[in-house]
């Protein structure tokens, strides 16, 4: 079937609480006639939150949500709050019908694309949430506010998506982000856990083009020359990377030099962290063998553009 694309909070409500009564009523007709498990895990809803732009990245976010879950619905908003300068928000690219045509590709049942009246009628909400000291530095610090847009949107979403029971018992209720906003991620699961929302969050790992360069929607901004450029952040994660493996002293002073040397790129942050608290290891953690987990992270300005990466790090 063709993917149903809503506007509107009255009918993602309603499409949801379709499509889940309609695959409840498929478990029950196949298990009366003895070809499904009455005993079967409970109805799940998977949702996907995006900002529209969808490439590969956004692909696998939305394929691994179609595989653990009966029904998927993706949101595609460009929300106003997690932009700092009006510009970014104005260039940044509109593409609903090839987003929602990628969606319906693997698998997604319903697309949500409201527009900004519809998120925030009457103009910038006066409450929102607020990261803490979380988004105080990294990504928070270079752009002051926007963990809190973005927290304050997911927290939306996710009450708006919050499946009610299907067939009696609570529908599972799962979100998937990816891994490339790795503070991000760690926020939206430290608002989850401090708020007690009913919702398992679900990160799904970087996906990277054939040349290093992790997938974003921004890299169509980079000319050739500076995509080429761009590749030295990969290029330093995998430095501390191979080092994490072979169990050796990290030295992330190496990989900012790396950076550093490259023309066109002006490096923002380079750190080895703590995967969920997001706090740099100990001083003597990188000089001294490495051992356990650990996330090495990045941000540089390439050009006009603005990009971040990560990599998870573990002694192998």
């Amino acid at each position: 079937m063709p993917i149903t694309v809503v506007q509107t909070k009255a009918e993602l409500r309603a499409e949801i609480a379709r499509l889940l009564a309609e695959h409840a009523g498929r478990r029950g007709s196949g298990a009366s006639l003895g070809l499904v498990d009455p005993l079967a895990p409970r109805a799940s809803l998977g949702l996907v939150p995006t900002m529209g732009a969808l490439h590969d990245g956004h692909r696998r976010l939305a394929k691994a949500a179609v595989a653990a879950n009966d029904v998927v619905v993706a949101s595609i908003f460009v929300n106003p709050l997690q932009f700092g300068d009006p510009t970014d928000l104005e260039r940044y690219p509109r593409t609903l019908d090839a987003d929602a045509a990628l969606l319906e590709g693997v698998g997604v049942d319903l697309v949500f694309a409201p527009s900004v009246d519809e998120m925030y009628p009457g103009g910038d909400p006066l409450v929102r949430v607020t990261a803490g000291r979380l988004a105080e530095k990294w990504e928070g610090a270079s752009r002051p506010g926007h963990f809190d847009g973005v927290l304050t949107v997911v927290a939306k979403l996710f009450h708006l998506a919050m499946p009610g029971p299907v067939a009696g018992q609570p529908a599972a209720f799962r979100a998937y982000f990816g891994q490339k906003d790795a503070q991000q991620l760690a926020i939206v699961r430290r608002m989850v856990r401090d708020l007690d929302f009913p919702v398992d969050v679900v990160g799904v790992p970087i996906v990277r083009a054939a040349d290093g360069l992790a997938l974003s929607s921004r890299n169509q901004f980079l000319s050739d020359e500076e995509r080429d450029a761009a590749l030295v952040l990969s290029r330093a994660l995998l430095l501390v990377d191979a080092r994490a493996a072979a169990h050796e002293p990290l030295m992330p002073d190496d990989a900012v030099a790396l950076i550093e040397s490259q023309p066109g790129v002006e490096l923002d942050y380079f750190d080895v962290v703590d995967p969920d608290t997001l706090e740099p290891l100990a001083f003597a953690c990188r000089e001294t063998p490495f051992t356990g987990e650990a996330l090495a992270i990045v941000a540089a300005r390439v050009g006009d553009v603005r990009l971040i990466d990560n990599m998870p790090l573990k002694a192998r």
